[in-house]
């Protein structure tokens, strides 16, 4: 422990003078002289003063244990700048980054960190937004007393812009395609999707090896139909740049969730779409190099069966199809009579129900129990499957 570290410990009330005097091994009285000197030039005694300069602005004694108490009983956990935010915004305290660093790190509040080595490889942002769109996911207990669940976050290359943020029980292919189908909706459609290798993004062939040549996942069906190119990240480090950005979006949420007594992660998602991400997005956004959107609207397409979970089925002699536990009936349409013996697709939409289509058309729509959405009771095929 240095000599301003444990000054600092004094000034703060968790150490004694005295205990303070044995520590730096001098005597009481020389202590006392010590004490005098930081009661009387208060915090500046702490600085280098051999520049001979004097100090316009003097920070005193009761403001290093304001900001300590702060930190203890309100902030504990936020890094600096998040902490020194909060102290500008909603304390009024107008001290310095480099100020309330200090202060923090002598108190033994936030440990000094090692100084990182630049990276030396460096990809430039697309120029445009809309031209590549990172998405991620993240398991933590992000509320207390509240099991682990994921948060999906998807950004933009070129300004950094959080376009998509939701917590939800399990990442997987349907999360990925609520998410997807909020972003063509509010944005357009995109260039290109950089992602990881999870499973529900792509199929390797041999673990430790590369993606597949050829992709027929979900997810990637989607991609290929509506023209987004697909990359898929090798290493944490190679999206070194959505890593940071979703780095600080983690450690500043679960703080921020805590600061605001949030329980539930419906009150979470709310907090997240209302007030965190359009604070993020105001903070840490960049301009673009060329102005406009490369995002494109989408025709031609029926986005409410493309932006679902599809299996092929053949109809039964009794136009009934199995799913799952479920028996899913197909009604006589004007478009034939019998589907018997046809292959139709069997859809889960983001909303969890069902649908069943054939030719590109859909034909009837269960809810995620596999009862038609028009019927109050089951049907007798439905009730047989349960």
């Amino acid at each position: 422990m240095t000599r301003q570290q444990v000054i600092v410990y004094a000034m703060n009330g968790k150490l004694r003078w005295l205990d303070a005097a044995d520590i730096l091994g001098i005597s009481p009285r020389q202590m006392r002289r010590l004490k005098t000197t930081y009661e009387r030039r208060e915090f500046s005694a702490l600085m280098d003063q051999r520049g001979k300069v004097p100090r316009r602005k003097r920070i005193t004694t009761a403001m290093v244990q304001r900001v300590c108490e702060l930190y203890e009983t309100r902030y504990r956990g936020f890094n600096v700048k998040h902490f020194h935010e909060h102290l500008l915004e909603k304390h009024r305290l107008k001290l310095s980054y480099t100020t309330v660093k200090v202060i923090l790190q002598d108190a033994g509040l936030v440990p000094k960190k090692r100084k990182k080595s630049p990276h030396r490889l460096r990809r430039e942002r697309r120029p445009s937004f809309g031209m590549m769109l990172h998405m991620d996911g993240s398991r933590h207990r992000w509320l207390e007393d509240a099991p682990e669940w994921d948060l999906i976050l998807a950004m933009d290359d070129a300004t950094s812009k959080v376009v998509y943020g939701k917590f939800v029980p399990e990442e997987n292919s349907l999360s990925c395609l609520e998410a997807l189908e909020h972003i063509l909706k509010h944005y357009g459609l995109f260039a290109e999707w950089y992602t990881d290798m999870g499973s529900h993004f792509c199929r390797v062939n041999d673990q430790g090896q590369g993606p597949a040549s050829e992709q027929h996942g979900q997810l990637s069906r989607i991609c290929q139909t509506l023209g987004i190119r697909q990359i898929f990240a090798r290493s944490p480090q190679a999206r070194g740049r959505s890593e940071r950005a979703f780095g600080t979006v983690q450690d500043r949420l679960v703080n921020e969730l805590r600061l605001h007594h949030i329980r539930s992660y419906e009150e979470a998602n709310r907090y997240l779409q209302n007030h965190f991400i359009p604070d993020f997005n105001q903070r840490f956004c960049v301009p673009a190099a060329q102005q406009g959107s490369a995002c494109l609207a989408v025709k031609g397409k029926d986005l409410r069966l493309l932006l679902s979970l599809q299996y092929p089925r053949i109809v039964k002699a009794d136009n009934t199809v199995r799913f799952e536990r479920f028996t899913l009936q197909i009604p006589p349409s004007k478009q034939r009579y019998s589907y018997a013996k046809c292959t139709v697709t069997v859809h889960r939409f983001t909303d969890r129900t069902l649908g069943v289509s054939y030719a590109g058309k859909l034909l009837v729509r269960f809810s995620e129990h596999g009862l038609p959405l028009n019927a109050s009771t089951p049907t007798r095929s439905a009730r047989r499957a349960a």
